[in-house]
């Protein structure tokens, strides 16, 4: 296991039990952020960092009983806090490091991503992966249930000049990894950067699926 596996695994495994009742009314953004995708019936679609597994039953709605909904997330102790809100019923849960998607490429249609990108070791990497696993055209919700301001000033800080989710930033990071920038919004009550998957974009495979 890598240290920022290792770290990440500490950091949230001790959290996951309280981790819902701390952000109790997060619910309702989290469904507006996944209808805001787009997404057909049929779909299959990942939730990477799934976490608790807040955002699968909105998935499941949105891609219906012929679609598929996958939740990936590296610590046990969230997943069993999914499985034990019954979030099973919502989408497969499957034990996996988002920098290394254990699906073909191409596979997904659709990416969501609660609070994914300021937690991964190297974001253009793991922004890469994202894009080896969707088809072209597919989507990717870089979404956080407030804002960057909103966030800074719950944690007690001022946003860095150097956050990789200011759309200046961002975009750029987004297309250097196989991604357009479609839509940004960034106010008190969420964060939503929606893109698309570009064509004739080619990314590595690091699955190690056939």
């Amino acid at each position: 296991m890598s240290q920022d596996l290792a770290r990440t695994r500490a950091f949230f495994g001790v959290r996951a039990a309280g981790w819902e009742s701390r952000f109790p009314d997060d619910g309702p953004a989290y469904a507006a952020a996944v209808a805001a995708m787009g997404l057909r019936p049929g779909a299959t679609v990942l939730d990477a960092g799934c976490g608790t597994g807040r955002a699968l039953p909105a998935l499941r709605a949105a891609v219906g009983l012929a679609g598929r909904v996958l939740g990936v997330d590296a610590t046990p102790e969230m997943l069993a806090e999914a499985a034990g809100r019954g979030r099973r019923s919502s989408g497969a849960l499957l034990l996996a490091d988002a920098t290394v998607l254990p699906v073909r490429s191409g596979a997904l249609d659709a990416v969501f991503a609660a609070g994914l990108v300021s937690h991964l070791p190297d974001p253009a990497s793991g922004l890469r992966e994202l894009a080896r696993a969707v088809r072209p055209g597919g989507v990717l919700a870089l979404f956080h249930p407030i804002g960057r301001a909103a966030l800074a000033a719950r944690q007690g800080r001022r946003i860095a000049d150097d956050d990789l989710r200011a759309q200046p930033r961002l975009r750029p990071l987004l297309a250097a990894a196989g991604w357009r920038l479609a839509s940004y919004v960034d106010e008190d009550d969420r964060f939503l950067a929606l893109a698309l998957r570009e064509t004739g974009v080619p990314v590595g495979d690091k699955s190690g699926q056939p």
